[in-house]
């Protein structure tokens, strides 16, 4: 479990103002591996679970490949043919293509493929969030049953870096490959996003880790999504406080 910091203001980083700064309510995780330095704003937020959306995706993606739902990551599915809102699902995808946009279509084949009780059995193991995958499978993680907090979320991806989940290490490393959204001379950053809900406010998350030189930063935002522009807000606070951190480049 995490140690958590409840004197967040002392670390000189401005969290508030970057949440008011985007006019959203929320909470951040940030996590070092290895001095286990831990700083958390709006504590008891990052303790409420919530609907974990496309984050979800991460495990979901062990599983195929675990289960052989798909046989490797660049196995295309043809695309339904069904015209969604956001222009780049709308074509053929592999596992990685899809994880990349957050292609829910995809996804949503994927948990047909492993079905419910592969989908149990290895959400239980993974000890993931509350474990309950009740609802429609293809969609209990957008609006089922199935919660798990920011604090769970660091908990998920510490044993997902430490390869301590009940999958392959090759496929872990597959899908820590798919993770990967910018990288430099000597930083690899890993995430990704969500955004779900059927009701107001809907949950918007930004999740994953940063692997800098010899320290691994884990970090969760979490948002409540009243407008479609506050899906935006958890990536950009993340990069506003690693840049603070001096973490990232500008």
């Amino acid at each position: 479990m995490l140690t958590r910091c409840s004197h967040y203001e002392r670390s000189g980083i401005p969290f508030k103002a970057f949440f008011a700064e985007f006019g959203v309510e929320g909470t951040f995780l940030l996590q070092e591996l290895n001095s286990g330095k831990t700083r958390i704003f709006n504590k008891t937020r990052a303790a409420q679970p919530f609907l974990p959306a496309s984050t979800f995706k991460i495990l979901n993606a062990l599983i195929a490949l675990e289960t052989g739902a798909i046989a490797d990551t660049n196995t295309a599915l043809k695309w339904d043919g069904i015209e969604r809102s956001i222009k780049q699902w709308n074509h053929d995808h592999n596992l990685r293509s899809a994880m990349q946009v957050s292609a829910v279509w995809f996804y949503q084949e994927m948990a047909r493929r492993i079905g419910v009780e592969k989908m149990q059995q290895f959400v239980r193991k993974s000890n993931y969030g509350n474990k309950n995958i009740s609802g429609k499978i293809d969609a209990f993680w957008l609006d089922g049953e199935i919660r798990i907090s920011a604090l769970q979320q660091i908990d998920f991806l510490k044993h997902f870096y430490r390869g301590e989940l009940p999958f392959a290490a090759e496929n872990i490393e597959k899908v820590k490959a798919m993770l990967i959204v910018e990288q430099g001379d000597d930083y690899i950053l890993r995430a990704k996003t969500g955004w779900g809900g059927d009701s107001k406010p809907q949950i918007g998350w930004y999740i994953g880790y940063l692997e800098k030189q010899n320290e691994v930063y884990f970090f969760a935002t979490n948002i409540a999504i009243y407008k479609a522009k506050d899906a935006k807000a958890p990536k950009a606070i993340m990069r506003r406080i690693f840049h603070q951190l001096n973490l990232l480049p500008q």
